[in-house]
Parts: structure tokens; C-alpha cells; sequence
């Protein structure tokens, strides 16, 4: 028998296929990437092996009777969370745009995890496997690491300095 998952780390899931076919229910989160396939518990409780090369997407979604493609693919303006601003290229030449962690050890992964640009919309994040991709862009880098403040100089010694301009 296999070591299944403990049911507190299941989350609500959408599953799209290369053929445009879904399949709903519940997988681990961060089992995504690590095997060829994708364990999913159907909305009827059994378990479905799914291959990872056969995956579009994934979408963790809030619920399961609203539409769970985003409504929007591509950001209305420069995006406010920190990331990389990535547009993503399907092989079936379906695109779309997303928030991925800077970090580029997680992009070499099997796949992308990232925050799609419909931020109030029924889909969480989402899972793109590298089979599915036929080219990641980075548009830019958001919330980049601010400098540190510059030391400031003391009033006096400012005043100071500015009064001997003006008395030579």
C-alpha cells in the first residue's frame, strides 16, 4: 500500500489536460514536480495517477462551481507583488502572464508555481509543468530589495558648513 498524504495538506484542484479535458479534486501542493505524475483524489474520493507530461496546468482554486481559468491573462498595469514578472507560452500557443518567487533553484524545477494576474479571482496559484511550456519570459523584476537608508547628517554640522559659504 502507498503512503498517501495526510488529508490537511490536500487543496482544492483543477487539473488540465494537453487534450483541453479537466479532472477536479484534491493533491499536495508541494508533491508537485517531484514524481512523473500527479496523485489526484477525485471529487469521488478515489485516487487518480495522472502523467506529468500529459498536464497543461494545475489550478488551486477557492471553489469548485466557479469558472477556474482566470478571467484575465496578462496584468492591466506593472504588478505589485514581489517576483518575477514572467509571460508564459504553451505549446499550444495559449499564453499567459503570472508572479513566479525569485528564485532561480525553483525555476529549474519539473515545472513553474505562480500567481496568476487575476488576483480576486477563483484561482489561488497555479502549476505549470515544463512539458507544458514552450517559453518563460521574465517581463521584470518587482519589489527588488530596497538600498539601505543613507547615514544622515547631523543639522549642525550643516548649518555649520553653509554659514562659511556666504562670510568668505
Amino acid at each position: 500500500m502507498k503512503a498517501r498524504s495526510p488529508a490537511s495538506t490536500l487543496k482544492k484542484a483543477v487539473v488540465l489536460l494537453v487534450d483541453r479535458t479537466r479532472s477536479k479534486g484534491y493533491l499536495n501542493p508541494a508533491a508537485l514536480g517531484r514524481l512523473e505524475s500527479i496523485d489526484l483524489l477525485t471529487l469521488d474520493g478515489e485516487h487518480e495517477s495522472i502523467a506529468l507530461k500529459e498536464v497543461k496546468s494545475v489550478y488551486f482554486v477557492r471553489e469548485f462551481k466557479e469558472p477556474f481559468e482566470p478571467e484575465r491573462k496578462t496584468f492591466l498595469s506593472r504588478p505589485k507583488l514581489d517576483g518575477l514578472w514572467v509571460r508564459l507560452r504553451f505549446r499550444d500557443d495559449d499564453a499567459m502572464e503570472g508572479i513566479v518567487a525569485n528564485n532561480l533553484l525553483e525555476l529549474l524545477d519539473a515545472g513553474v508555481q505562480l500567481v496568476p494576474p487575476d488576483l480576486h479571482g477563483n484561482v489561488l496559484h497555479m502549476f505549470v509543468p515544463r512539458s507544458a511550456l514552450a517559453e518563460l519570459k521574465v517581463l521584470g523584476v518587482v519589489g527588488v530589495a530596497r538600498r539601505s537608508p543613507q547615514p544622515r547628517r547631523q543639522i549642525g554640522a550643516v548649518l555649520g558648513a553653509q554659514s562659511k559659504l556666504f562670510s568668505e
